[in-house]
């Protein structure tokens, strides 16, 4: 699914894999393209919910918003609606849950064809980790589960039945997963707490991203000081600390604010932002593009289109977030902004790994307060930053910084492979990795 992080995630690691002489079978939702390079399952979910959620996705890619495709989701809607109440009832958590069963019967089948020699679960859905365990229990494969963002959140205790699904799924993994990884440090720690059993069989790995140009577009200069923000925005994730920071600068370097522009790409603007930008004096210096479509003109994709505007702009702001999964989290945006060689100016909530990686690629990170006070204190440095750097940007330009980043696909399958053929022959392996189910 074109921009969509877990997506890119697994589908950037195909070409790797299959270079190193592993043949992967993937099984899918329906949402996303057909990849033609590999075989590629795309399955439905079989509870009504999830099945309407995707009825609602693929129809809106090949009819649009119009007539016909309203038309049908309302029929579709009224007959489904007896058995959503149902699954609802028995069944509260999100839509996806049963798309677990369609992937474990797709999966068995195709096991019964040629065994495999790995049951590889990746992604923010939990469905796809339950698919992999009941998989790994019906064939004995060796299941490597590679958690995206964390399935508890650090410092609560579940208590909506999502959450407690989340937890179960959680514990699953740390129970029976051969090698179980996150993309986080604290991450790992934290469920390696939870569940002592994970022992040394939960890892750390840095996903990254390949080189996305085999030349850099220029980077050109304009008229305005332009701050580009890419990426979804959330009542968590929100404009607030880059708005708070143009205020306190609108009394003292007014010619700050006013050569300023904001440029937003990603989806609808959150409710906090919206607010925040309709009452602020420096509203009007945001500029909102939205989500960028492939181009059919160009043949451009979504993300190959976002990356050539990440070379245009002056600064990169990324925003973490304010809640507390994001000491356990690092946005895999990042990852494409550290090849952009542009500077990088992040806001980091509780998460030393995080600052530590952007410091150390010599960008700028402002880190919110560990006793829980600092949103003032943020807004300060930030502003302070913004200042340093449009100082720099019209004293002769922000040059770009050179560097190359480490951080790439190829490295974290070369790690993942390295873990996977560590795993003792006994348990089914044979060394090496020649299929492997996804």
């Amino acid at each position: 699914m074109d921009g969509r992080a877990a997506s890119q995630t697994i589908t950037d690691k195909l070409p790797h894999l299959s270079r190193a002489g592993v043949e992967v079978v993937v099984l899918s939702g329906v949402s996303g393209e057909h990849d033609a390079n590999v075989e590629h399952h795309q399955l439905w979910p079989m509870g009504p919910a999830g099945f309407r959620f995707e009825l609602r996705h693929v129809l809106r890619r090949r009819w649009g918003n119009g007539l016909r495709y309203r038309l049908l989701m309302t029929l579709a809607s009224i007959f489904l609606l007896p058995w959503m109440l149902l699954e609802k009832l028995l069944r509260p958590v999100e839509s996806s849950w049963s798309w677990w069963l369609s992937a474990y019967l797709k999966g068995r089948a195709l096991a019964r064809q040629k065994p495999f020699d790995l049951i590889y679960s990746t992604g923010g859905a939990f469905a796809a980790h339950l698919a992999a365990y009941a998989l790994k229990q019906a064939t004995g494969a060796p299941w490597l589960a590679e958690v995206h963002d964390p399935l508890v959140v650090p410092g609560a205790s579940p208590v909506s039945p999502q959450q407690k699904m989340q937890a179960e799924v959680e514990r699953l993994i740390c129970t029976h997963a051969d090698i179980a990884i996150w993309f986080t440090e604290q991450a790992v720690a934290s469920a390696r707490q939870r569940h002592p059993q994970l022992a040394e069989r939960g890892k750390m790995m840095v996903p990254g991203i390949d080189r996305p140009f085999e030349e850099l577009p220029p980077y050109q200069p304009s008229q305005k000081f332009v701050i580009g923000h890419f990426g979804s925005l959330s009542p968590t994730r929100h404009l607030g600390p880059i708005v708070a920071a143009l205020e306190l600068l609108s009394d003292r370097r007014r010619d700050l604010v006013d050569a300023t522009q904001l440029h937003v790409y990603g989806g609808p603007l959150d409710k906090v932002s919206s607010g925040l930008l309709d009452s602020s004096r420096v509203g009007h210096c945001m500029r909102y593009f939205g989500r960028i479509e492939a181009d059919p003109q160009t043949g451009l994709s979504g993300r190959e289109q976002i990356l050539h505007r990440m070379r245009s702009v002056d600064v990169l702001l990324l925003l973490h977030g304010e809640d507390a999964i994001c000491s356990e989290y690092i946005p895999s945006k990042l990852y494409e902004y550290l090849w952009m060689q542009r500077p990088i100016l992040a806001i980091v909530h509780r998460n030393p790994q995080m600052a530590s990686l952007i410091r150390g690629q010599g960008h700028w990170a402002v880190c919110w307060a560990e006793d829980g006070v600092g949103s003032a204190a943020v807004s300060r440095e930030l502003a302070g930053a913004l200042e340093q750097l449009f100082d720099r940007w019209q004293a002769g330009g922000l040059a770009d910084n050179g560097q190359m980043s480490p951080l790439t696909t190829e490295a974290a399958v070369t790690q993942l492979l390295g873990w996977v053929n560590e795993l003792p022959a006994k348990q089914g392996n044979p060394r090496s990795v020649e299929k492997s189910i996804v």
